[in-house]
């Protein structure tokens, strides 16, 4: 007989089971439909049929940037429309006045876990002003909420890196520091050198081992072209599966054979995309990317920052609005909404044994809803939330049960 640490009982599953959930050292041990013998059993709860789902996981945030937890900051807009180069010198000012990384990333993890994220993928700002304090301190709050949310970390060139001597480095600095993957940002739009600036990113990402995630807001066939010299760099170093392209609007500003063609290179690169559907920007069209064998999830991006003042981490409110904006009724639709921040989201931060299925740590949401659609449209709440089989929060308030 197996002993476990926690048995939860009463426990309904996405696909209509109502079974029981062994857990032990944090993983799931046992999923049983019929009742089944144990030996030692540490904790029984019993989840009264409510909906039981995996983990939510944020595949996109900015843990250094944030104002929650900090007072409140007006949105200071641009001179002249959207412009990525005005909106850092605006951020690099607020956040000069802002409270410590240390608090405002503390608010934000507890903010988005309350919610039901047990996963995230943050950029962290690299440039010659910061350095590798940013992500020193991300890695120290990544350190210390451990038991509630794991966290990848991107070393994020937010200032560019052609346009900025001595980035280079730092990325290559930070990546043996700790950071997971490496980043970029518009290499045409802001360093006005793509070759030049996915020489460096590739080439650390080839030389070390890690992936490559890249902001990438260029638009129309400039952003196209960029996106084909990501795909064909990416297959050539055998990066399938470890490279995501991180908004991607120009996929949602050319015409739909443009898209389909484009689709069918990232599929072949293995190369994903991420999307919140944001604002008033365009975006990609997820289900034609879908249909050719892209993997495109979702995130939060950023969370009342000096780029935008709305979010509460809500990944369910985020699965709506992507799929609000790409027009999604049917069943099948609102389930794709629902993978996008759970299943597709994983696969792309290469998360291994995800899920609430044997084998799997015990990460996952507790909450009142009939079917993962109902959970996409209504957002119920509250939620019950578990890391490793630990209760981490309940009604939007963070609790650390014992260990």
């Amino acid at each position: 007989m197996t002993t476990i640490d926690r048995l939860f009982r009463n426990a309904r599953l996405a696909d209509g089971r109502t079974v029981d959930i062994a857990v032990k050292d944090g993983c799931i041990v046992a999923i049983a439909s019929a009742p089944k013998t144990y030996g030692s059993v540490g904790e029984t709860i019993d989840l009264g049929r409510r909906l039981v789902l995996p983990g939510l996981v944020d595949g996109h945030i900015h843990l250094d940037k944030g104002f929650v937890g900090d007072d409140w900051k007006p949105h200071r807009p641009c001179t002249a429309g959207f412009n990525v180069r005005e909106r850092v010198l605006f951020e690099k000012q607020a956040l000069a006045e802002a409270k410590p990384i240390s608090v405002r990333a503390a608010a934000l993890i507890d903010l988005c876990v309350s919610h039901g994220t047990t996963q995230m993928r943050s950029h962290v700002d690299i440039d010659t002003q910061v350095r590798l304090r940013n992500l020193e301190q991300v890695l120290a709050a990544r350190d210390a909420h451990r038991d509630k949310v794991s966290v990848q970390i991107v070393a994020f060139p937010q200032s560019g890196i052609v346009t900025s001597p001595g980035t280079a480095e730092l990325l290559d600095e930070a990546v043996r520091a700790g950071a997971d993957l490496v980043g970029g940002l518009d290499p045409a739009g802001y360093d006005g050198d793509v070759d030049g600036h996915l020489d460096v990113i590739f080439g650390i990402a080839n030389r070390r081992g890690v992936g490559i995630d890249i902001h990438l807001h260029d638009g129309g066939l400039l952003g196209i072209s960029e996106i084909e010299k990501i795909a064909h760099r990416t297959k050539a170093l055998g990066l399938g599966g470890k490279v995501t392209i991180s908004h991607a609007y120009a996929l949602g500003e050319v015409a739909r054979d443009v898209a389909q063609r484009i689709a069918q290179l990232l599929a072949e690169a293995g190369v994903a995309i991420l999307t919140n559907a944001p604002g008033a920007h365009a975006f990609p069209p997820v289900l034609l990317l879908r249909d050719a064998g892209v993997n495109v999830f979702a995130g939060n991006d950023n969370i009342r920052d000096s780029w935008w003042p709305y979010g509460d981490g809500d990944l369910f409110e985020r699965a709506m609005i992507v799929g609000y904006r790409s027009g999604f009724s049917t069943d099948a639709d609102l389930a794709t909404a629902f993978d996008m921040v759970t299943t597709d989201a994983a696969r792309a931060l290469g998360l291994s044994g995800y899920g609430v299925i044997e084998g799997a740590p015990a990460d996952f949401v507790v909450l009142d809803a009939r079917h993962v659609q109902e959970a996409v449209v209504a957002r119920p709440k509250p939620r019950d939330v578990y890391k490793r089989g630990r209760l981490v929060a309940r009604n939007g308030a963070i609790i650390m049960a014992p260990r």
